[in-house]
């Protein structure tokens, strides 16, 4: 296969990849034939899917370089994983994730990698939270209310996560806990069959990820009681934080993150994370965040990423260790 035909092939698997997603005109001029490989982990047009394409759109117009995206869900986040590390170590391939690929992931599924040692996270690309949910029938308008009614109701009030084990689940905890309630946590696969029972009436709460919540509070098929983030959303500007209401121990930020082998050298490394770091901090790039319910990641260091999520992984750890759960 002469050069030329290996471009073009490339430019035709992406086209068909990203759809209307333009080439730029100078990547016959690319300095590597060699494409950008985004493994998203998690399914196509999910929130890491989309969040994926904004970013490789930039990136092959910042480093003149082709880019792909390749979805690839399951095992919370190892087959990706496992991917990228069969991949050469150069930077060029990386894994779009969320921070609970290191701080949860390890807690609730029984891995052959370890996600703390094989796996550095390059830069912080995305952020949001988790808004606390319950199907319009419930009769408490506010969290407080809802306190109260749960508390009326021994044993009788549930609430959903997207997986046993996550921070949805752990946020539950942590409320029974610092409200003195008594809440039945049913785990899930996925947010979408969860909020399915939500605005079914099925099971009343679920802890879940503003983007995925946010049309259906909109549309009035589920309301809302108080978000996990530092401040209000800009997207549920109504809607109190939970320390607004006398709870900060349930702050709760989830980041987007790229992450790539912890051998990739420094000069790769540092080329990569400089690109990413300008395509996101583009005004037309935060703006498509924002509409999709995420703000835009912290420019923090990979060492000070994973400080962050050293902490959390032991934090969570220690949690789901005091009501003895185990990893499947």
């Amino acid at each position: 296969m002469t050069p030329l035909f290996h471009r073009r092939a490339l430019a035709a698997l992406l086209a068909a990849a990203l759809g209307t997603l333009a080439l730029p005109s100078a990547l016959a001029q690319a300095p590597t034939d060699k494409p950008i490989r985004v493994i998203v982990a998690g399914p196509p047009g999910g929130s890491l899917d989309v969040v994926g394409r904004l970013l490789v759109e930039g990136l092959q117009k910042e480093l003149n370089q082709t880019a792909i995206v390749e979805p690839k869900a399951g095992a919370g986040g190892a087959l990706a994983v496992n991917d990228m590390l069969q991949a050469p170590h150069d930077g060029n391939t990386m894994v779009l994730a969320l921070d609970a690929l290191v701080t949860e992931i390890p807690h609730i599924v029984k891995l052959r990698i370890d996600m703390t040692k094989e796996v550095r996270p390059l830069a912080e690309v995305a952020r949001g939270g988790l808004v606390l949910v319950g199907n319009p029938a419930v009769p408490a308008r506010t969290l407080p209310e809802l306190v109260s009614y749960v508390k009326a109701n021994p044993g009788k009030v549930s609430y959903a996560s997207y997986s046993a084990g996550t921070v949805s689940h752990v946020m539950g905890l942590q409320l029974n806990k610092a409200a003195g309630i008594d809440m039945t946590h049913v785990g899930y696969k996925g947010t979408p069959p969860a909020l399915v029972d939500v605005m079914g009436g099925h099971i009343p709460l679920m802890f879940a990820g503003i983007p995925n919540a946010v049309p259906l509070i909109k549309s009035g098929k589920i309301k809302p009681y108080a978000v996990s983030l530092p401040q209000r959303s800009p997207n549920l500007p109504d809607v109190p934080t939970f320390a607004e209401l006398g709870y900060p121990q349930l702050e709760a930020l989830v980041w987007l993150g790229l992450f790539i082998p912890t051998d990739v050298p420094a000069a790769a490394q540092a080329r990569m994370r400089d690109a990413v770091m300008k395509v996101m901090a583009r005004p037309a790039t935060q703006a498509q965040l924002r509409e999709f319910g995420l703000d835009s990641g912290q420019p923090r260091s990979s060492d000070e990423l994973t400080k962050v999520l050293r902490a959390n992984h032991d934090r969570i750890g220690a949690i789901l260790k005091s009501i003895d759960f185990k990893p499947e």
